[in-house]
């Protein structure tokens, strides 16, 4: 027989009883000795003493023998797997004994616990509602990023200038260029570069030894991977200076948001070299932006190309507005670049609504949609998956799928967008995400939107349980 211990609630009923160990220990028909054993759990209960309980206090034994502690204790655990405790985790035991000691401080922690992540959500649903030109609250490095490129429209001026330069004559020819990049490293930095086994640089794609002036690649990575990876260390040497300003001027005081933001403005910079502004324009408007043509003209990959067409947007020479948005199979927006009006999520995940989750049902093959915003505001959306690089067969399948979209008006410039009716279709009603989309009556509802006040009716059942 399993033994109980009900050590506090012992103390806690004695003293809501206003009763010394003495007093309890006469009613109870034992010695203070043992209610002071009891309430240390140094001794379990009987099922005796639980019955002089009930006739001397009138609590009902399961309430005190039964308090879900396995439950409580995985509570516990659960919370503090939260990155706040990182370096203050304690190890089982010490939850084990708090549990046996201390329950009704675990409560409280718990319930402290959860208004933290109550009132950390409502923080980021604020962040992330339509129409704020600056975050509320950014407590992401990705976030304060995005809204850096979003004031810039996704286009910065010097580094296309700076990318232009990159091979003051001709660039060399696509299938060139990986021997241009190694020898320019060699010769004027005295870089070498290396493809070395994956076994030599586990989880890692491309590693920049500075001190050993060397870059090495994994053999994961193909070629036009290859390529940008390259162009990518090569502009963080011959241009610095040009990153330091943009940094300067972003306003991102913390070290982690610099380096993010470092990261994607050499992306941009290798980007704009591998697929020069003019040059694509072109190609992207002669193609009806055919992304798999673009990515085998310009040696690049899918998702690169699709990235670019996001900066096509220099005045005077303006691109199709897109933005851009990366999910994993889990729904979580991985990557999300925006030269439109439309609301990216920024925390959590993309609408459920959106057919990009979609596509990892059709590998490599483009699904389009037409969507509608709460705002009433149209889009033409297309998407498709991406593969990412294998490093083992514990690993396969790192699929993440892609959505571009524009404004319903520039859909007859898409080729993706043939055989859609774009006049009088109806379109998919979608939201930014489920926390502050104001559909109540959305089916596919995974969340109570914090924009939503209307109480729960339990008279009625709608389409989710959110809509009552």
């Amino acid at each position: 027989m399993r033994k109980t211990f009900i050590g506090p609630h012992l103390r806690r009923l004695r003293q809501e009883a206003g009763e010394t160990q003495g007093a309890m220990a006469k009613r109870l028909g034992i010695s203070a000795a043992y209610v002071n054993l009891l309430e240390n759990n140094q001794r379990s209960v009987s099922v005796s003493i639980l019955l002089r309980l009930f006739e001397q206090y009138g609590v009902d034994w399961h309430d005190i023998a039964e308090d879900g502690a396995g439950a409580r204790l995985a509570d516990l655990r659960g919370a503090l797997q939260d990155p706040l405790f990182d370096e203050l985790r304690p190890d089982l035991q010490e939850l084990r004994a708090a549990q046996t000691h201390a329950p009704r401080l675990i409560e409280a922690f718990l319930h402290l616990h959860r208004a933290y992540l109550s009132a950390t959500d409502q923080l980021m649903a604020l962040a992330a509602q339509p129409g704020e030109s600056e975050p509320i609250f950014s407590a992401s490095p990705e976030g304060v990023v995005h809204h850096f490129f979003r004031r810039q429209r996704n286009h910065f001026p010097a580094l296309e200038q700076a990318a232009a330069s990159l091979w003051p004559g001709s660039a060399p020819a696509t299938d060139d260029l990986y021997t241009a990049l190694k020898a320019r490293l060699r010769d004027q930095h005295g870089i070498t570069v290396r493809v070395v086994q994956v076994s030599a640089l586990p989880r890692t794609l491309r590693q920049y030894d500075q001190t050993r002036a060397e870059v090495l690649l994994s053999e994961a990575l193909d070629h036009p991977n290859r390529v940008f990876q390259l162009v990518h260390v090569l502009g963080l040497i011959e241009f610095r200076e040009t990153f330091d300003t943009l940094l300067n001027s972003a306003g991102i005081d913390d070290r982690q948001g610099r380096a993010r933001c470092l990261v994607e403005l050499a992306n941009y910079f290798a980007a704009a070299a591998l697929m020069p502004y003019d040059d694509f324009l072109r190609e992207a408007r002669a193609s009806q932006y055919d992304f798999d043509h673009l990515a085998t003209r310009f040696g690049v990959s899918f998702e690169q190309a699709c990235h670019r067409a996001t900066t096509m947007q220099r005045e005077g020479a303006q691109g199709v507005p897109f933005f851009f948005m990366r999910i994993d199979k889990a729904g979580n927006v991985t990557k999300r670049f925006n030269a439109t009006d439309f609301h990216l999520a920024e925390y959590g995940g993309a609408c459920p609504k959106l057919d990009v989750h979609m596509t990892f049902r059709l590998p490599g093959r483009i699904v389009s949609q037409l969507v509608e915003m709460p705002d009433a505001s149209q889009y033409f959306v297309f998407a498709r998956t991406v593969d990412r690089p294998t490093f083992e067969r514990h690993g396969q399948d790192n699929r993440l799928a892609v959505a571009m979209g524009c404004m319903i008006s520039h859909a007859p410039e898409i080729g993706y967008a043939e055989g859609i009716a774009l006049q009088g279709a109806t379109p998919t009603p979608i939201g930014i995400n489920c926390r502050i989309c104001p559909r109540a009556g959305c089916e596919q509802r995974a969340h109570q939107a914090s924009v939503l006040k209307t109480p729960v009716d339990a008279s009625r059942r709608g389409a989710t349980r959110y809509d009552a």
